[in-house]
């Protein structure tokens, strides 16, 4: 018999879609990924952002930035470049224009914070740290995409391991990681910030790529390079969320190429406690809603009571 055969009687409402990311409670493992979703706000037309296990607004840092010049975006085969380079105004905008608005939202607010030195993390998570609304901040350390910073710090275990311990004095609540999937092994990197006190990892961040406009003969970006993401990159993220998973303790999110319900079944399934979903907000602005009304369909057709019953189970 199978599965479906078997637990019959189990109904959606029986199914419990909620996780734990440290101190971080989710009622479904839903994010979404920094720098796709804007501040939430915009997509509120779309869905219902109280659905939503939490979302990650647009990477924060501690001045002003006006980002890489255009052009910055460029298509490609199943998935997209960009060299956006972090644009954004500022951690005291977000605490003074943006915040008042998303408080009052019954979801988790998380921050993408992200610098040019050490120092500039620890000042940007010290400013959030008075914001009770704010469950957790997703220390980026895996940028391509800005000259100071940003992957610099994420592609050695002593850069990683040192903003980690230096974050993680000025950050009360739950700290993740943001690892970069340019290294030779991301799970060296994520045991050296679990010893220095993160809670969870987050992975993978774009991968570097490059396009060239053949009439123009001219690289598609400003940048030259830029983080390729989408569906193309999927196989790599699995794989590395299933070594990391194996070889730390702290709970693991997955993104990478996620764009269904059966994406993100994939990731838990490979160690993944929660996920996030980026490029495909941009395709369709629903999917992160719909992935989790199938995720919640695929385990009463699997007979599963608790979606956490899943992780690792590769």
């Amino acid at each position: 018999m199978t599965a479906m055969q078997n637990n019959s009687n189990i109904q959606a409402a029986d199914v419990s879609m909620a996780v734990e990311i440290g101190a971080l409670k989710m009622k479904n493992p839903m994010l979404t990924a920094s720098g796709t979703f804007g501040f939430g706000e915009e997509f509120a037309d779309f869905i219902d952002l109280e659905r939503l296990g939490g979302f990650i607004v647009k990477g924060t840092t501690l001045e002003p930035r006006e980002g890489n010049p255009y052009p910055r975006m460029a298509e490609t085969p199943s998935g997209m470049l960009n060299a956006v380079g972090l644009q954004n105004k500022g951690v005291d905008h977000f605490i003074s224009e943006i915040y008042p608005r998303l408080k009052g939202l019954d979801t988790n607010v998380l921050v993408n914070v992200s610098g040019a030195k050490i120092e500039d993390y620890v000042a940007v998570a010290e400013k959030l740290s008075g914001l009770e609304r704010i469950s957790a901040i997703e220390v980026n350390i895996s940028c391509p995409n800005v000259k100071q910073g940003g992957m610099a710090f994420g592609t050695t275990c002593d850069g990683a391991a040192a903003v980690t311990a230096a974050v993680r004095k000025a950050w009360p609540r739950t700290l993740i990681v943001k690892l970069s999937p340019n290294v030779t092994s991301i799970a060296d990197i994520a045991r050296a910030v679990e010893a220095e006190g993160a809670d969870s990892v987050s992975l993978i961040n774009t991968l570097m790529g490059m396009a060239v406009d053949v009439e123009r003969r001219r690289p598609c970006l400003s940048t030259v390079t830029g983080g390729l993401s989408g569906a193309a990159v999927r196989p790599v993220a699995v794989r590395m969320v299933w070594q990391t998973a194996k070889a730390v303790g702290i709970p693991v999110i997955g993104l990478g190429g996620i764009s269904c319900g059966r994406d993100a079944i994939e990731f838990m399934l490979a160690g993944a406690r929660a996920v996030q979903i980026g490029t495909a907000n941009f395709i369709n602005p629903a999917v992160t809603v719909e992935a989790v009304e199938w995720m919640r369909q695929w385990c009463v057709r699997h007979g599963v009571r608790d979606i956490n019953e899943i992780v690792g189970e590769i």
